[in-house]
């Protein structure tokens, strides 16, 4: 079983994380994976763990297809696969208008064509094949890497509805799925069709504290920052949340931010956002995976404990959640 979590670490400064890599190893986690949205990019924390322990394996969770040139993301992912052969992985997704047009001033437009249109250029550019043609939403005009890396990483697409999911089945060598719960799983695989050695990795959020009053404030506030999204809000209609989150939504598009947190039933928190002990919270996990999850992805949300603790208490809390710590 595969067992990871997102890094950095708030709170760590990049160059303080190796003996933080190294402690994960020992406790026996198998994977790192990066998220790209106003924090790290993407690729550079991977790269320090890609030197600093050689056995665990490296995703991006996920490199949006809009912020960069197609040539520049084949090129970054070609030097981390050079640097980490075998053990990365490369995510990519469509992100969101926000990180697209607002941040990066570009033009979020036809976001299924463009992450189409990358995963094959991608597919092609990693292998080392020259590449020149139309793509639909772009073209490029003979592109060959010059450094094509010796083991291609597999391709895996951040998916949410049917159109996505689909594609991820038919092009990709896996999904990633994220903001769901565990019953969530089996509607989104249902639509893959779960092809052979297709992998499924899904990004779920952690909040090990016992306190759930704040456990729920914390998983409310994040819940109407994404779900709030129009892919997310979109999402969960087709969840079977549109009753349920209803509130949430007008209330945040009459600009009401306070009421549209509040709004979110204790149901919904508790559905994707899990808190409780380490134990607690590790069962928890363990439902995404027999629901055919096959890496799933911690993303460790603060707590009071970590808040006040420092990197001592974040140490323990990895070993904590760590899979060398689940009974079988």
């Amino acid at each position: 079983m595969r067992w990871g979590i997102t890094v950095p670490f708030a709170g760590v400064s990049l160059a303080d994380h190796r003996p933080v890599y190294a402690g994960l190893a020992a406790a026996g986690y198998t994977d790192l994976w990066s998220s790209e949205v106003a924090g790290t990019d993407g690729f550079t924390p991977l790269a320090l763990a890609a030197a600093w322990q050689p056995d665990l394996r490296l995703g991006t969770a996920v490199a949006p297809s809009f912020t960069r040139g197609p040539a520049l993301l084949a090129m970054t992912a070609a030097a981390l696969a050079e640097a980490a052969p075998g053990r990365f992985a490369l995510g990519i997704g469509a992100s969101s208008p926000v990180i697209v047009d607002d941040w990066n001033a570009l033009s979020y437009v036809d976001p299924y064509g463009r992450t189409r249109d990358v995963l094959r250029f991608l597919r092609r550019a990693l292998a080392g094949e020259l590449v020149d043609g139309e793509f639909g939403s772009f073209a490029v005009r003979r592109f060959r890497l010059e450094r094509p890396p010796p083991v291609p990483p597999p391709i895996l697409l951040a998916a949410l509805r049917p159109g996505m999911l689909r594609l991820a089945a038919a092009q990709a060598d896996g999904v990633i799925l994220n903001w769901l719960s565990a019953a969530d799983v089996r509607q989104a695989l249902r639509v893959t069709g779960r092809p052979d050695g297709f992998e499924v990795a899904a990004r779920i959020f952690v909040c090990p504290t016992a306190d759930a009053a704040t456990a729920r404030e914390i998983g409310r506030r994040l819940i109407a920052a994404y779900l709030t999204v129009p892919a997310y809000a979109d999402f969960h209609r087709w969840l079977g949340r549109a009753e349920a989150l209803d509130p949430l939504w007008r209330a945040w598009a009459a600009g009401d931010r306070r009421a549209a947190a509040a709004s979110v039933p204790d149901e919904v928190v508790d559905a994707l956002v899990l808190h409780g002990s380490p134990a607690d919270c590790q069962e928890q996990i363990r439902e995404y995976v027999r629901e055919g999850v096959g890496t799933p992805v911690i993303a460790l949300v603060p707590t009071p404990e970590l808040a006040g603790g420092g990197p001592e208490v974040l140490g323990e809390l990895l070993v904590a959640l760590a899979p060398s710590t689940v009974e079988d």
